[in-house]
């Protein structure tokens, strides 16, 4: 072969891997919005009993209504309650998916617990909003549920979400 036959082969791969690279980036879900990320730093901090940190992530309304309905006003208190005893300790929360809702975020993540059902993946919603301060703040929850349990589905315009709040 020619030296312009292989200048034309080097060419068109990286044209291909080009185009592969802007579609990737162009379809895959940026997970690190900032919107995103306080989801999940909200269900890290209040599956691990930390009150302090997760309560910094809910909307005023969501906070007022954890003081009001959760055991000793803690959200940790809320979540627990939402997990059987039999799922164990939780271990990990990620991103699963986000769709916008106006300039707010409808966000659904994936949780682990240590065993059971737990294991085989929590899925949990979150409704997001940024306030004046330009701060994202959650001002709904639900499921903390197995993801096997068909009132999971859609959980942002369910009714019959389990674990809603408020």
């Amino acid at each position: 072969m020619t030296k312009t036959v292989w200048w034309l082969i080097g060419l068109a791969f990286l044209l291909v891997i080009g185009v592969i690279v802007i579609a990737t980036s162009f379809f895959t879900p940026d997970q690190t919005n900032p919107a995103y990320a306080v989801a999940v730093e909200f269900v890290e901090a209040a599956a691990s009993g930390d009150d302090a940190q997760a309560m910094t992530f809910l909307s005023d309304d969501l906070a007022t209504y954890v003081r009001d309905n959760c055991a000793g006003g803690s959200v940790s208190a809320c979540i627990e309650a939402y997990i059987p005893v039999e799922w164990g300790d939780f271990k990990s929360v990620v991103f699963r998916r986000a769709t916008p809702d106006g300039r707010n975020w409808h966000v659904d993540l994936i949780g682990n617990w240590e065993k059971d059902r737990g294991f085989s993946g929590v899925c949990i919603y979150t409704h997001l909003t940024q306030e004046a301060d330009g701060n994202w703040r959650i001002d709904r929850w639900a499921g903390f549920a197995w993801c096997g349990d068909p009132q999971t589905r859609e959980m942002a315009n369910n009714p019959d979400a389990p674990n809603s709040a408020p």
